[in-house]
């Protein structure tokens, strides 16, 4: 969006917010009685809401609390933010092949805005070593292994605790606190979405063919990882043991993109099933102005201040609210501009995220073709497909991407027993 000196009154109204809906963003909400966004556990601390336990005491720790976070410990040590995910994913696939998956890396190709250091990967992982790597008729359980910036490192009751340095997890009692960065957002998902499947795996609860497990790259930006793999969709055949082509010899079956049964997406949500979350929209804003010493102002034109008055017009605007999902809300998250102090700034830009709570796909869509003329890019879902899809995790959203980001042990075990129970229903339900 070009703003000039004169055009700087934004045209951004609640319709023209429409077009995302409440389908494409990350922030479970519940049913609050205002219209203000309300903690997902109404009435507690950001850092201090209560937790419900089913093990109280030292001694009632489940059989798989050291698995379980031992590898959550081993997936928060290894830095992942986002563009840099290599090396977490081969810390999956090996600890995967190891619990007697059949995994397969899907490579990542640059990304546009060329935010990639090193090789990325998705994770995708079948129960056994011969599995069929079928995808058709199966729950997909999915996650991501990207992270915001910075980097902190594990850290229990908020003591660092080194790599090198032994742990005796059984002695841990539940309301211990786990922290680092991805330790709720998203590796606890991760974490506890393994240990389940695995727990039901080996009770024969749950068939090897009826699950697939995906951790993907690039959530916390542009939602790469997800958005490729579900284009990677488009050349498998529903019984193809090669889903990716990896073979030499191609298949002799004719492609037809194969359908999940379901697909549950681990997020943090105070490990509560969410009813629904809010749409999101990304502008990217751009002021041109004209150069010149910041003694004659009047020589010049300044795009920062052009950038500022016209962001301050969207942070006071009124976008729209809901019930359920409370207010639309805006964030300005980065802003660049200018050379020197002493310069008037020919250049400006800011990066914005729109969290939406209000409106749906279809309507959206014709306002911003029709009133805005602007061009629309289909967000609804980087996972298309006719499937249910089920929101559940670990933590708070209150947390994450923060300094304080962090949960309790009791927490990461209970998300455990409510994926158990989450995979089964998937599994079975008609």
């Amino acid at each position: 969006m070009k703003l000039s000196e004169k055009s700087v009154k934004m045209r951004l109204t609640a319709k023209s917010l429409l077009v995302l809906g409440a389908l494409s963003a990350q922030s479970a909400a519940y049913i609050p009685g205002d219209n203000q966004q309300q903690p997902l556990v109404p009435g507690n601390p950001v850092s201090h809401y209560e937790v419900v336990h089913t093990h109280t005491a030292v001694e009632d720790a489940p059989s798989y609390r050291t698995p379980l976070l031992s590898l959550h410990r081993n997936l928060v040590n290894v830095p992942s933010i986002s563009g840099s995910e290599g090396p977490v994913a081969h810390v999956l696939e090996k600890l995967l092949t190891n619990l007697n998956y059949t995994v397969q890396l899907q490579r990542i190709p640059s990304s546009a805005d060329g935010d990639d250091a090193e090789p990325r990967y998705n994770v995708l992982a079948w129960p056994g070593t011969n599995s069929t790597r079928t995808l058709h008729g199966r729950v997909l359980i999915t996650s991501h292994i990207d992270v915001v910036p910075p980097y902190l490192p594990y850290a229990l009751n908020r003591t660092t605790i080194p790599p090198s340095e032994a742990v005796n997890f059984t002695a841990l009692h539940p309301s211990t606190l786990i922290s680092g960065r991805g330790s709720v957002d998203a590796k606890a998902s991760v974490a506890a979405q393994i240990t389940a499947t695995n727990l039901l795996l080996e009770s024969g609860a749950l068939d090897p063919e009826s699950v697939v497990l995906l951790f993907v790259v690039g959530e916390e930006t542009s939602g790469i990882g997800m958005k490729f793999f579900s284009a990677s969709l488009s050349n498998h055949s529903i019984f193809s043991p090669d889903p990716f082509g990896t073979s030499s010899s191609p298949s002799s079956q004719t492609p037809d993109r194969p359908q999940f049964k379901s697909a549950i997406f681990g997020e943090p949500t105070t490990s509560l099933l969410a009813c629904g979350h809010k749409g999101i929209t990304t502008l990217l804003l751009t002021a041109t102005g004209r150069a010149g010493h910041s003694g004659y102002p009047w020589l010049g034109r300044s795009a920062t201040s052009l950038l500022v008055r016209a962001l301050n017009k969207l942070l006071d605007a009124d976008l729209g609210s809901s019930e359920r999902y409370g207010n639309t809300t805006v964030n300005v998250g980065v802003i660049e501009g200018g050379v020197a102090a002493n310069v008037i700034a020919k250049e400006a830009s800011a990066r914005v995220a729109i969290r939406i709570a209000v409106g749906d796909q279809k309507t959206g869509a014709g306002v911003v073709v029709r009133d805005d003329g602007c061009e629309l890019r289909d967000g609804r879902s980087n996972l298309e497909g006719d499937h249910v899809s089920y929101l559940y995790g670990p933590g708070s959203i209150l947390v994450a991407h923060g300094d304080d980001e962090g949960l309790t042990v009791g927490e990461l075990e209970e998300a455990v027993e409510g994926y158990k129970r989450l995979i089964k229903h998937a599994v079975e339900a008609s």
